[in-house]
C-alpha cells in the first residue's frame, strides 16, 4: 500500500500554557485601558452564537437601542466595529473624508494627532490647530482658524488620554463648527460614560469609542455613531473608501438589515451588549457622579501623599489622570516595580515623564482606589521617594466620605 503520510517539514514548538504564563495573583488593571471587565460581561463573552441568527438579530437592536442612551442621539446610525477604537475612528474618518477634503485637525497630544493622520493618509487637505501643552483648546482660537481654513470637516479628542489633557470645551467647539457648515468628529474612547457626551444637543456628527475603556466590555470591540447629516453624506458621496472592512454602506447590511458583511466578533458584541445594560441600569447621571467622586478623590490622595497631577485642574482629565514622575525615576521602573510588587498595573506615556492611572468604569470602585493609591505609595517608598503614605490614604478616604455625604 502506497505511504500517503505528508512528511513534517517543521517540528512542533513545545509552548508553556497560559497558566504557567500568567501571573499566580491577577493583576488590577488601573492604566490607561483596558480596564477590569464585570463578570456578567465577562460570561457574556464565553458565547458563540449564530451571527446571522434571530437571536443576533435581536440583540443587536437592543446593542443599537441602548448606545442611543450612551450617545445621547436620536439617530439610529449606530455600528460596530470588529476593532480597537483606532478602527472605530478610522472607520468614521474613511466615510466622511476624502481626497481633498478640508479638514481642520484640533490637536493636543497623540491621539489627536493619529485622526490628523489618517486624514493624511486619505489625501485630504489637512490644517493642525495645536494646542499649547498641558492646555484645553481655546474656543477664539478655534473660531478664528475655522474662519481662516474654511474646513469641510473637524477632528477633536474629548479627552486626550495621552498627556491626560479634557477639552472641556467641546460643547461649544462643536455648535461652533456646526454654525459654520461643518462635519465633527469626536473620539470619545475615554469619554464616554464617564462624563458627559451629547451628541445631538452639541451638534456632533460622528462619534466613535472603544470598548475597553468607559464601557468596560472586552478590547477589539468598538462603536460609531453618525448623526443624520454625516448619514446623508455617507450615502451621497461620491467616492468608495479603500477600507472595505470600515465602509459604513457595507456594515449598514449586517447591522441594519441583518444581512451579511463579515463573520461578526459575536462573543464580543455579547459582551457589549452586557456592558452597555449595566451602564443602563446605572443611568448616565449616577454614573457620571461616581466618576467625578472617585476620580477627585483621588487626585485629592495622591497630592496629599506629596506627588504633583501632571495637568492643571482646569484643563485636567478626570477618566485618566497623570502624575508627574519624580526626576530621578523613569516611568516605565514605577510601572514595572507597582506591577511586579504589588499586582497592580498602571500606564507610562508616551514620551512624557509622566504615569498614568485610569478611572473608568469599574476602574471606579473604593477598593479599586485604595489599593492603587497605597501600591503606588509604597512603589515610590521603595524607589527611594519621600512620601506620605497615612496622608494620602487617609485624604482619599475623607475625599471618598465627603463626596458621597454631599452626594
Amino acid at each position: 500500500m502506497e505511504d500517503t503520510t505528508t512528511p513534517e517539514i517543521f517540528s512542533a514548538p513545545t509552548i508553556a500554557s497560559l497558566n504557567d504564563i500568567l501571573p499566580a495573583e491577577p493583576l488590577l488593571m488601573m492604566g490607561a485601558g483596558p480596564v477590569p471587565v464585570p463578570d456578567l460581561v465577562a460570561n457574556a463573552n464565553r458565547n458563540v452564537i449564530n451571527h446571522l441568527g434571530a437571536t443576533m438579530s435581536r440583540i443587536i437592536g437592543q446593542v443599537k437601542e441602548m448606545s442611543q442612551y450612551v450617545f445621547q442621539t436620536r439617530s439610529p446610525w449606530i455600528m460596530g466595529v470588529a476593532g480597537p477604537g483606532s478602527a472605530a475612528m478610522e472607520m468614521a474618518i474613511a466615510n466622511l473624508v476624502t481626497r481633498d477634503t478640508r479638514v481642520l485637525c484640533v490637536c493636543n497630544g497623540y491621539f489627536s494627532h493619529r485622526m490628523a493622520e489618517m486624514c493624511q493618509r486619505l489625501g485630504a487637505d489637512v490644517g493642525i490647530l495645536q494646542s499649547e501643552e498641558k492646555s484645553q483648546i481655546d474656543v477664539d482660537r478655534f473660531v478664528a482658524a475655522i474662519e481662516k481654513f474654511e474646513p469641510d470637516c473637524i477632528t477633536i479628542v474629548q479627552g486626550e488620554t495621552s498627556n491626560t489633557t479634557f477639552n472641556r470645551q467641546l460643547p461649544a467647539l462643536a455648535r461652533e463648527a456646526k454654525k459654520k457648515g461643518c462635519i465633527t468628529i469626536v473620539d470619545a474612547v475615554c469619554t464616554l460614560s464617564t462624563m458627559p457626551l451629547q451628541m445631538d444637543d452639541w451638534g456632533i456628527d460622528a462619534v466613535i469609542t472603544g470598548g475597553q475603556k468607559g464601557l468596560s466590555s472586552i478590547p477589539g470591540v468598538s462603536l460609531v455613531a453618525f448623526s443624520e447629516r454625516a448619514w446623508d453624506r455617507i450615502q451621497n458621496r461620491t467616492w468608495t473608501p479603500s477600507h472595505w472592512c470600515l465602509d459604513a454602506l457595507l456594515a449598514e447590511n449586517f447591522w441594519h438589515k441583518g444581512s451579511y458583511h463579515y463573520t461578526a466578533p459575536v462573543s464580543g458584541v455579547l459582551a457589549l451588549h452586557e456592558a452597555l445594560r449595566l451602564i443602563c441600569l446605572e443611568g448616565l447621571q449616577a454614573r457620571f457622579l461616581r466618576h467625578e467622586r472617585c476620580s477627585r478623590a483621588l487626585q485629592n490622595g495622591v497630592q496629599a501623599m506629596g506627588l504633583k497631577l501632571y495637568v492643571p485642574e482646569e484643563s485636567r482629565l478626570n477618566s485618566v489622570i497623570g502624575i508627574e514622575a519624580p526626576e530621578t525615576l523613569s516611568n516605565r521602573t514605577i510601572c514595572a516595580t507597582m506591577s511586579e510588587k504589588y499586582q497592580v498595573e498602571i500606564s507610562g506615556s508616551f514620551g512624557l515623564p509622566i504615569v498614568r492611572i485610569g478611572q473608568m468604569g469599574e476602574q471606579c470602585r473604593a477598593q479599586n482606589l485604595f489599593r492603587t493609591l497605597h501600591a503606588l505609595g509604597c512603589t515610590m517608598r521603595d524607589l527611594g521617594i519621600t512620601v506620605d503614605i497615612p496622608r494620602g490614604m487617609g485624604e482619599l478616604e475623607s475625599s471618598l466620605i465627603g463626596a458621597k455625604t454631599q452626594g
